[in-house]
């Protein structure tokens, strides 16, 4: 989850991991960045802590994280070099490629959830990345 007070601006993302009956909640925050950025951050930095290669079940509210994994728009970019379909450069690849590689060690099943809905974590990502800018 990733609220930016403008885009750019200052954003935070917030992450809730669970494994049997164990919660851990992650955030942070970046004084001049964008909200696709944090979307991506909060999954990046949820996939670093897992300690050994899991199946995870990755919920989010991002269309732009849940989309690129989804409808295959990753495996266009690596082959086209990190090019669009229009031929221009990718943004934010140095996450991607990040993002992408955490995939290559963990199982991950990207699933698309509303937004500012009745998501009880997905709700809880969005406040713990608010409190996050709060703290810049």
């Amino acid at each position: 989850m990733e609220p930016v007070l403008g885009n750019p601006g200052p954003g935070g993302w917030g992450s809730v991991l669970m494994y049997k009956g164990t919660k851990k909640e992650i955030s942070g925050s970046e004084p001049n960045t964008t909200n696709n950025i944090m979307e991506v951050t909060a999954v990046i930095e949820a996939l670093k802590l897992l300690k050994f290669p899991c199946k995870v079940l990755l919920y989010s509210d991002s269309a732009y994280v849940v989309n690129c994994f989804n409808q295959g728009w990753i495996y266009n970019w690596i082959k086209n070099n990190w090019k669009t379909s229009n031929n221009q450069p990718v943004k934010n690849k140095e996450l991607w490629e990040e993002l992408y590689s955490l995939t290559k060690v963990h199982k991950v099943t990207f699933i698309k959830v509303k937004g500012h809905s009745d998501n009880e974590f997905n709700n809880r990502c969005d406040e713990l990345a608010r409190n996050a800018i709060q703290h810049l």
